[in-house]
């Protein structure tokens, strides 16, 4: 994976310091491959949180960071069984496999073939470089957001913790089959039937907002979990029994959409949205966003489109 990170290049060094930052976390992580690696020391490096580490690893490269991690040490383990005098057991250990049978099971599962086999020649095998970022100057493309301020407020709903990497990594649970789960076994539809009519005008939000939205990581469960809840806006008659109430504090939210993304598609594409508020928006404004909370709304506006609607809390820089 040879990816280079486009960010604009701003007067004051911002993206500069930002850039520096993730190189050094990447240093670490190159450096201690034959290690344990601390993901809490990554994330003191980029001066962020773990999960805001990850998540930003995730959207910009759209892999998990623990997926680079694991590809990283493969890529170094092939190298290191062309080396006949190193032992299967040997380079297992040595990038924190514990037993040779779970490196094999890897290293096949990554290579196609069984480390043995590797030491073959005329074998192909696969290389992942390490990455690094850097800056490229572009076109300026816009992009669109408004900025909201709330009071306090709270959502009720569906609640589950999920794994960071597993939801992050294509072979494993994927967010939208979250959805399709609730929705077969008729709980999205009562979810939906327990909001008020008057849920949005008593939040003020937008009537082209749907009524069922999705609120995540608003609680610390650990640096490699999130909470995830499927709910509703909590109005003063809204039915809450048996549902998950979480108190959403007093905020400043960045808000996003992909009916207006700036790409000029107008496609529903939440990847490309939450790549370029990552890798472009976030180094360019004056807001940093903070852990506590981000909110995915879905709306249908009046000429029928479908949209979503990313609204992260922020803090001025």
């Amino acid at each position: 994976m040879n990816r280079q990170l486009a960010i604009v290049l701003l007067k004051g060094g911002v993206a500069v310091d930002w850039l520096q930052r993730m190189n050094l976390a990447i240093d670490y992580i190159e450096d201690n491959l034959e290690h344990e690696i601390d993901y809490e020391q990554i994330a003191r490096i980029a001066l962020c949180s773990v999960y805001q580490f990850q998540r930003m690893f995730s959207f910009v490269l759209e892999l998990p960071l623990s997926e680079y991690i694991r590809r990283r040490r493969l890529t170094l383990a092939a190298f290191d069984l062309k080396n006949r005098k190193n032992t299967v057991t040997d380079i297992a250990l040595k990038y924190g496999y514990a037993t040779p049978e779970s490196f094999s099971r890897a290293f096949q599962h990554l290579h196609g073939l069984t480390p043995t086999s590797a030491r073959n020649g005329g074998t192909q095998l696969k290389a992942y470089p390490r990455i690094s970022f850097q800056i490229t100057l572009k076109g300026v493309v816009e992009m669109n957001y408004r900025i909201e301020k709330r009071d306090a407020f709270q959502v009720y709903g569906l609640e589950d913790v999920y794994h960071y990497d597993t939801i992050a990594n294509q072979q494993g649970v994927s967010i939208p089959e979250v959805w399709q789960n609730i929705g077969q076994d008729g709980k999205l539809d009562r979810l939906c039937g327990s909001a008020t009519d008057d849920w949005w005008s008593e939040g003020d939000f937008s009537k082209e907002i749907k009524p069922v939205f999705a609120y995540d990581s608003y609680k610390f469960t650990s640096n490699t979990t999130f909470p995830y809840l499927i709910g509703c806006y909590k109005s003063e008659n809204s039915q809450v029994e048996g549902y998950t109430v979480v108190d959403v504090p007093a905020s400043t939210w960045a808000v996003f959409s992909t009916l207006n993304d700036g790409n000029g598609s107008g496609n529903y594409d939440l990847g490309t949205l939450k790549n370029r508020i990552f890798s472009e928006w976030l180094h360019t404004s004056s807001y940093n966003i903070v852990d506590g909370g981000n909110f995915e709304m879905y709306g249908r506006n009046q000429d029928g489109h479908e949209y979503c609607e990313l609204w992260f809390r922020t803090e001025e820089k």
